[in-house]
């Protein structure tokens, strides 16, 4: 891990957006309940309120300050009344949701009463951006908890400082009081983060190696412990284990580790030797006593040179080998047992088994804060690292000192009652800030829609009362409008039924024309004349006569007098001709003649609209 202090990361100070949303909210929102005035205020007219909420500041009183508005009758403006309920809203929701600790809180929520008079100046121009910088910043706190000690009354102290640069800002009418007070405070927090560091490193590289002795300690004292319990041995092993050996397997673990060849040597000679030394384990077996007896001095030797950097004293060794000797010829020696009732030997099994941690298994708790206690009393302890020799979590304060340590197993436990929680990470001011200007933006919105809705209602009420009048005309024409479109329909069958009459007869008398024509065609024989009609206007019929005629094909061929002028017909276009006057057969008498020219004349006047 790295012992280095975190710089507290503030957040982006409100942008135009923001500062746009206070205006809206300032001018725009209604909140039920709450000392409005009846009427517009005029701004000579405006009451005041700064020596109000200096009073309030200055008493340090826990109220909102809306509740403060109505306490006295003054007709206060709705921008007021407004800023006042914003400061509160943005200081409640603060106060309930920044994860600092409740005391600390509590006194920096008494700023709606600096909040409420800036509000009602400037609106969203009212904060200068440091203090919200400010605001943002206090998560350097967030561990801060009210013990009494040293680095608790640091914070008191600089809170004591703001109740009289606040009350500055009031009195002079500016803010610079409060942005020299946050621009100091800036100042001081990188001189104590600078001390902090190296406090944190000075802790970190102490306890890594306190933890790697305690860590050896305790294996070598349960390898002892677990060696020697139950077992009656001479007085001389007894003392060389508890005394000499258990310094070399402490000194094994501390050189290369508990899982090293050292170390498993070292244990080893301690199992042999306790087996060689106990009549109860070797007498059985004296063959395997004779040959781990001719070496285990030498073997004891070998270790001790490793773990110790140097020679087993001869009167140590010299002492062990005599006893090994006195084994191996059989002869009585005096046992007592090696832990009797009331030894201070102390030791833990769990140590011998415990499996080394992952960092996975802690990687997302180093460095975040974590909570004992309720409310008031609850202690703020900062996860400073954990030691993965022995396992143990350093617990600090947020000035970096140490507080204790814990055992991993059980943190775990603790965290699983509940005795222990981790805190939630810290909800900066200027995102309090955001989220409450937009949720009351959203009212705000909601409340105007609203008022169009009721000024809709009341248009549609008006258009309603109006088209009822005219719906009563519009009945009356349109009744009107169906009775003549009635006659109208009437007249429009009857005419209908006229055209299809008369296109009925057309069609009749055409059919008479066309046999008549085709009657005639019939009779005119060879050397029969016709008529044809110029297309000019003026121009002079033409008279021709027929002079081929093929049956097969029904094609006519005509010439004039002097068999010149040749004019050649189809039976199909000769008779169109005849039918719609354009060629006129000569030949069948007068009366021919007549009956064609009447069938053509009522043609004629039936296509031009005439009645029949």
């Amino acid at each position: 891990m790295s012992p280095k202090a975190k710089q507290p990361q503030a957040e982006p100070t409100p942008n135009k957006g923001v500062a746009a949303r206070i205006n809206q909210v300032l001018t725009g929102i209604r909140v039920p309940d709450l000392p409005y005035p009846t009427g517009q205020s005029e701004q000579e007219t405006i009451p005041d309120w700064r020596p109000l909420l200096l009073s309030c500041w200055s008493e340090q009183r826990d109220e909102r300050v809306t509740h403060v508005l109505r306490s006295v009758q003054i007709d206060w403006s709705v921008r007021q009344v407004n800023a006042a309920y914003l400061a509160d809203r943005i200081m409640d929701v603060f106060l309930n949701t920044s994860g600092l600790h409740t005391s600390l809180v509590s006194r920096i929520a008494r700023l709606r009463f600096w909040f409420a008079w800036r509000l009602g100046e400037d609106g969203g121009k009212g904060f200068p951006s440091v203090v919200l910088e400010w605001l943002d910043h206090l998560q350097e706190w967030r561990g801060w908890s009210d013990n009494g000690g040293r680095s608790s009354r640091v914070l008191l102290e600089l809170l004591d400082t703001l109740v009289i640069a606040v009350a500055e800002s009031f009195e002079k009418h500016s803010t610079e009081p409060v942005k020299r007070y946050c621009q100091q405070w800036f100042n001081d927090s990188l001189k104590r983060l600078g001390q902090v560091d190296k406090l944190r490193q000075r802790l970190y590289e102490t306890e890594r190696g306190l933890s790697r002795q305690r860590h050896a300690e305790q294996v070598a004292r349960s390898l002892v412990g677990r060696a020697l319990t139950g077992r009656q041995l001479p007085v001389v092993v007894t003392r060389f284990v508890l005394d000499d050996w258990m310094t070399v397997l402490k000194q094994s673990v501390l050189a290369e580790g508990e899982e090293s060849e050292l170390c498993r040597h070292a244990n080893k000679i301690l199992e042999w030797l306790v087996w060689a030394c106990d009549p109860e384990l070797s007498d059985k077996a004296r063959s395997k006593l004779y040959r781990v007896g001719e070496q285990l001095g030498d073997l004891i030797h070998d270790v001790w040179r490793r773990a110790m950097s140097q020679d087993i004293p001869v009167a140590k060794i010299d002492a062990i080998n005599a006893v090994i000797v006195d084994r191996i010829k059989g002869e009585a020696t005096e046992l007592v047992l090696a832990l009797p009732a009331g030894h201070n030997l102390t030791w833990d099994a769990s140590w011998l088994e415990r499996q080394a941690l992952k960092a996975t298994d802690y990687q997302s708790c180093l460095e975040h804060w974590f909570v004992k206690g309720e409310g008031v009393n609850e202690q703020r302890l900062f996860f400073f690292t954990l030691l993965a020799d022995s396992q143990e979590i350093v617990w600090t304060n947020g000035s970096g000192v140490k507080l204790g340590l814990q055992d991993w197993t059980e943190f775990q436990r603790e965290l699983k009652v509940q005795t222990l929680r981790r805190l939630p990470d810290l909800k900066p001011f200027g995102e309090v800030l955001e989220e409450t200007l937009l949720l009351l933006a959203k009212v705000c919105e909601k409340q105007q829609q609203q008022r169009e809705q009721a000024a809709r209602k009341a248009r549609a009420r008006a258009e309603a009362l109006r088209r009822e009048k005219e719906e009563a005309k519009r009945l009356a024409a349109g009744q009107q409008a169906a009775k003549e479109a009635k006659i109208e329909s009437q007249r429009v069958a009857v005419e209908q039924q006229r055209i299809a009459d008369e296109k009925l007869e057309s069609d009749r008398l055409m059919r008479e024309a066309q046999a008549e024509a085709t009657r005639q065609i019939d009779h005119l024989g060879l050397e029969g004349w016709i008529v044809l009609k110029s297309e000019q206007s003026n121009g002079e019929p033409l008279r021709l006569k027929l002079a081929v005629k093929i049956a097969a094909s029904g094609k006519y061929v005509f010439v004039d007098r002097l068999g010149l002028n040749r004019h050649q017909f189809m039976r199909d276009e000769l008779q169109a001709g005849v039918v719609n006057g354009t060629i006129r057969i000569l030949g069948g008498g007068a009366a021919f003649d007549d009956t064609l020219s009447r069938v053509v004349g009522r043609i004629r006047v039936g296509r031009n609209g005439g009645g029949v």
